[in-house]
């Protein structure tokens, strides 16, 4: 080998050395799961809380973050429990084996429940933007949370708003029979009874039904004035036309699931004065809100469906509660996520003992002209 090669081989060789010493170091995966029914009647729901929860992701990556010292990219490991309990236990499992460090999700308490308890084993935060059986947050895990109120106190809150403030005096119940149906409407019933109202018939149905006229013929019979339905949206929206279809005068109330553009686009006119409330703050009178609208219909070209600003402040609690924890260890972030406070597009996020939304607010939206419309917040630490 002559001179000149090499030299220019000792360059190479030192180029070579260097070369890893300059080069950014990777970001590790960091996987955080993601659960709702993506498929099925509910499925429009639950494309809303994943890209409400990716939008907090990709902002949060957009800063570069760190944990540990070292670079870390956050990745949605998005799973579809098909509001099925049995199908959201296997996802749960998939995703302890996927090895994620916290989960948002579920949708369904009927999925959320069973679905916990998994979790509990794998010792894995959760947090459903979405469940509100009081159930859930009662069984004693110090794994799950919640970043909305649940039924025990939004139901009674809006039994007794029925009866001091809508004045209603003959109420009837129908419920789909489902976790969070027939927990939202035992609530209700509660807060009926305590102030002092009449429920002069109760009616229960399934989550699959499509025709009501029996129980409400029987609800008309009874000289209703006012039918509280707990279930969702689409099934409600059929519930209120067939009301009408059957000539009745009565109001129709929700509590946490009738505020949704599918059900204006399925009730039509026949929907005017539905009233519901709903868990949070009147998002489209919060300008944090309106922004968070924004960048979503940039990022998914579509309008906010429901509750995807609620699966946005999950994520961001638990990024909080892996940045507190500076660390990937899941019972770490499970200690961290308990003591975590941060304010999102609902609100400040911050859990009591059981995991539950400290002092929760919730909003009575009414339809009028054709559009869900905030009359007024109740709780919360700027409501009524």
């Amino acid at each position: 080998m002559n001179r000149r090669h090499c030299l220019l081989s000792l360059a190479v060789c030192a180029l070579s050395a260097q070369a890893p010493l300059t080069r950014a170091a990777e970001p590790k995966v960091v996987k955080i799961g993601f659960v709702a029914p993506l498929t099925g009647s509910v499925a429009r729901v639950g494309k809303d809380l994943q890209y409400g929860a990716q939008l907090a992701l990709d902002e949060e990556n957009a800063r570069s973050p760190t944990v540990g010292g070292a670079p870390v990219k956050f990745v949605l490991d998005v799973q579809d429990d098909q509001a099925d309990p049995r199908v959201a236990m296997q996802v749960a499992q998939k995703l302890d084996d996927d090895g994620v460090v916290g989960v948002i999700g579920h949708y369904n308490s009927g999925c959320s429940i069973p679905a916990s308890a998994v979790y509990h084993q794998a010792s894995i935060a959760m947090i459903t933007p979405g469940s509100t059986n009081p159930q859930l947050t009662k069984q004693g895990f110090r794994n799950v949370f919640r970043t909305m109120g649940h039924d025990g106190v939004g139901g009674v809150v809006a039994g007794r708003f029925v009866v001091e403030q809508v004045k209603a005096r003959r109420i009837g119940i129908i419920d789909d029979s489902t976790a969070f149906g027939q927990g939202l409407a035992d609530a209700f019933e509660r807060g009926v009874k305590e102030a002092k109202g009449s429920i002069v018939r109760r009616e229960f149905t399934s989550d699959k039904a499509v025709d009501f006229r029996p129980i409400l013929t029987t609800l008309k019979g009874r000289n209703v004035d006012v039918i509280f339905f707990g279930g969702l949206d689409a099934q409600g929206a059929m519930v209120v036309k067939q009301m009408r279809s059957l000539g009745m005068q009565a109001q129709l109330f929700g509590a946490g699931a009738l505020k949704s553009n599918a059900f204006l686009q399925i009730a039509g006119t026949a929907g005017e004065g539905t009233q519901d409330l709903e868990p949070g703050p009147a998002l489209d009178k919060l300008p944090a809100a309106q922004e968070f609208g924004k960048r979503y219909k940039a990022r998914f070209n579509q309008d906010v469906e429901l509750y995807a600003p609620f699966a946005y402040d999950a994520a961001l609690a638990m990024i909080k509660a892996i940045h507190d924890a500076n660390s990937l260890d899941r019972k770490k972030i499970v200690d961290s996520l308990a003591k975590v406070t941060v304010t999102g597009v609902t609100g400040k996020i911050a859990f009591d003992p059981y995991g539950d939304l400290i002092k929760p607010p919730y909003t009575l939206f009414e339809v009028r002209q054709g559009q869900w419309k905030s009359v007024r917040t109740l709780g919360g630490e700027g409501g009524n």
